[in-house]
């Protein structure tokens, strides 16, 4: 069995749970205290995306304490929240790699009319909003760890579905067709798996 080099935080999006990452915790098989998917309620919405990093940080460090080095996996808005945890949160210092999933990082239409005093997590994610303004044009955290994105050209939350690439690192087009299948479709999994596990296993050391 392939082991992970470190311990992988999975963070979820919106209207999502933990369980969203059940068939690619199945395929990776690892030690369950290597994975972790912390449960982070939106509340439809209502929760900013930076209140949202800021429990992705307390759970985190309550997890693995504050100096174990993870690697970071975020699907849809939970690639946003991984972003505000590693670029305003200083998560980069202790992040070896990224892995967002299907996020729109440059903002979506599907969130252009969601008005900002009901639903802010929501209108964060509109295509220029300053929330994603001020992600892009603070970016440069995020060059000091390996970052790598995945979208694909048909996803009907993310539209465009180029909005799925990160400003930095490799991008990856997955051939499925929407934007759950981005982390759920046997195809994906088998890109995640393998870029998970890139490079030398090697056991990680964890807290007492």
């Amino acid at each position: 069995m392939s082991i992970l080099k470190r311990p992988l935080v999975m963070v979820h999006g919106l209207w999502n749970t933990p369980d969203l990452f059940h068939a690619l915790v199945l395929q990776l098989n690892q030690d369950p205290s290597f994975l972790f998917a912390p449960h982070l309620p939106h509340d439809l919405g209502r929760v900013s995306i930076r209140q949202l990093a800021i429990e992705l940080d307390k759970k985190i460090n309550s997890q693995f304490g504050s100096d174990l080095v993870i690697d970071i996996l975020g699907f849809s808005m939970g690639g946003l929240i991984s972003r505000v945890w590693l670029q305003e949160l200083r998560g980069f210092e202790r992040t070896s790699r990224f892995f967002s999933v299907g996020t729109p990082h440059n903002g979506t239409l599907t969130a252009q009319f969601v008005p900002t005093s009901f639903f802010p997590g929501i209108a964060e994610m509109k295509l220029m909003s300053q929330f994603i303004k001020s992600l892009n044009d603070n970016s440069r955290n995020l060059k000091c760890i390996n970052c790598r994105s995945y979208y694909c050209f048909w996803d009907l939350m993310v539209i465009p579905g180029l909005s799925g690439v990160l400003p930095v690192g490799p991008s990856i087009s997955i051939p499925v067709f929407n934007h759950k299948a981005l982390i759920k479709h046997p195809k994906a999994i088998r890109i995640l798996i393998n870029d998970l596990f890139v490079g030398t296993p090697c056991k990680p050391t964890m807290p007492n």
